[in-house]
C-alpha cells in the first residue's frame, strides 16, 4: 500500500514557476535562496520530501520547513529568512538612545577640547561613563559595535556637513558700516595722527570654551649627559573649559581682555566696565562686535543707559565675523595673542 502524504500540493501559477526558475538557475542570488527554489520547484513537481533532500544534499527538517513556508505564506515567505526568537539583545534600545544622544552633543559639552567626536574618541567615553550613566552593556564598547549602532540611524559624529544659513537681510549695509570705520582708523593712522579726537575704536569678540588645564606631576629638568629634553608626565588634570573676552584698540594695538568661567551679560558688562575705566570719561567709545545675546540683552542695555553718549555699537552683519579684525587676534593659531590673553587672568 504506497505511503499517503500528509502535507498539500503546492499548486503553482505560471508566473510563480518562472520566478522560480529564474531565481533556481540565477548566478548572482544567494545560495540559500536559490537552492530553496530548486526544492519548492521540485516539489511542486511531485519530487518526494527525500528525494528533494538527497538531491540538495541536506536534510528533510530543511526541505519541509521550506515546503511549509509556502503552502502558509507563498514562495516569497519561503525563499527568504523570517525572524527568529534566538537570544535577547544585550545591548537594549535604552542603551541605543544613550549613545546617540552623545554622538549628537559636542565633546565639548562633555569637558573635552574638540569640537567633533572621533568614533575611538567617543567609544572610549562610552566605555568610560557607561555604567555610572547605567548602561552596564556598553562597558566594553568598541568601535565596530558602535559604527552599528550609529548607521542604522544613519549618524556619523565625526563628520561635519557644510550648510548655507539665510543672510542678513541688512549684509551689505551693516558690512559697508564696519569697513567705513576701518577705512576711517587707516587714514587717520596713514596720516600720522594717532586719534582723531577724543574717541577711539575698539574690535571685540570672544573665544569660549578653551580647555584649561594643570599637570599632575612636576617637570623634570635636562640633565646632561642624561636626559637631553625636559621630561613631563603625560597625564594632566583637567579643570574646565574658559572664556576669552577681548578687545584691541585699532588706534594703537593696545589689548583689554578679560578670562572668565562663561561669556553671559555680566562678563559682558564686566568688560564694558573695564573699557570705561581705562579711557578718559570724555572720550567717545565705539565697538565693533557680534549681535552675541548678551550684547544686545535687557541686562546690558539697561547699564548702558547709566553711560549716555559713551558707548556705540558698530555690529557686525549674519556670518560677516570675518570683518571683526579681534578675529585674527582671537585665533588658537595665533599663539603670541593667544598667551597674551591667557596672561590675564589665569
Amino acid at each position: 500500500m504506497p505511503f499517503k502524504k500528509k502535507r498539500s500540493r503546492l499548486l503553482l501559477e505560471e508566473k510563480d514557476i518562472k520566478i522560480l526558475e529564474n531565481i533556481a538557475a540565477s548566478r548572482t542570488e544567494s545560495y540559500s535562496k536559490v537552492k530553496r527554489a530548486r526544492m519548492l520547484l521540485g516539489y511542486a513537481r511531485g519530487e518526494s520530501i527525500s528525494s528533494i533532500a538527497r538531491k540538495e544534499q541536506t536534510n528533510r527538517p530543511a526541505v519541509e520547513r521550506c515546503i511549509d513556508k509556502a503552502l502558509s505564506g507563498g514562495i516569497m515567505t519561503a525563499l527568504r529568512d523570517l525572524p527568529r526568537p534566538g537570544r535577547p539583545p544585550v545591548i537594549t534600545d535604552e542603551d541605543k538612545a544613550w549613545v546617540i544622544h552623545l554622538a549628537c552633543s559636542k565633546p565639548s559639552e562633555q569637558g573635552y577640547a574638540a569640537e567633533r567626536w572621533t568614533i575611538a574618541q567617543l567609544a572610549k567615553h562610552i566605555r568610560e561613563h557607561a555604567i555610572e550613566a547605567g548602561h552596564p552593556a556598553l562597558s566594553r564598547m568598541g568601535k565596530s559595535g558602535l559604527h552599528n549602532i550609529l548607521s542604522k540611524v544613519d549618524i556619523k559624529a565625526h563628520k561635519t556637513a557644510y550648510y548655507l544659513e539665510r543672510r542678513d537681510i541688512e549684509f551689505e549695509e551693516k558690512m559697508a558700516h564696519v569697513l567705513v570705520v576701518y577705512k576711517e582708523v587707516q587714514q587717520a593712522r596713514e596720516g600720522g595722527a594717532h586719534r582723531q579726537g577724543n574717541h577711539t575704536v575698539l574690535s571685540y569678540d570672544e573665544k569660549p570654551g578653551i580647555q584649561a588645564i594643570a599637570n599632575i606631576a612636576p617637570d623634570l629638568a635636562p640633565v646632561p649627559g642624561e636626559y637631553a629634553a625636559w621630561g613631563r608626565d603625560y597625564e594632566y588634570k583637567r579643570h574646565g573649559t574658559v572664556s576669552l573676552l577681548a578687545g584691541i584698540d585699532l588706534y594703537d594695538g593696545h589689548v583689554l581682555g578679560l578670562v572668565r568661567d562663561r561669556h553671559r551679560s555680566r562678563e559682558f558688562i564686566e568688560f564694558l566696565s573695564m573699557v570705561d575705566s581705562y579711557y578718559p570719561p570724555d572720550w567717545k567709545l565705539r565697538i565693533i562686535l557680534d549681535n552675541h545675546s548678551s550684547h544686545i540683552s535687557k541686562e546690558t542695555m539697561g547699564w548702558l543707559k547709566g553711560k549716555p553718549n559713551r558707548f556705540e555699537f558698530v555690529y557686525t552683519p549674519k556670518h560677516g565675523s570675518w570683518l571683526n579684525l579681534v578675529e585674527i587676534f582671537l585665533c588658537p593659531q595665533n599663539s603670541v595673542g593667544f598667551r597674551h590673553l591667557l596672561s590675564l587672568g589665569v
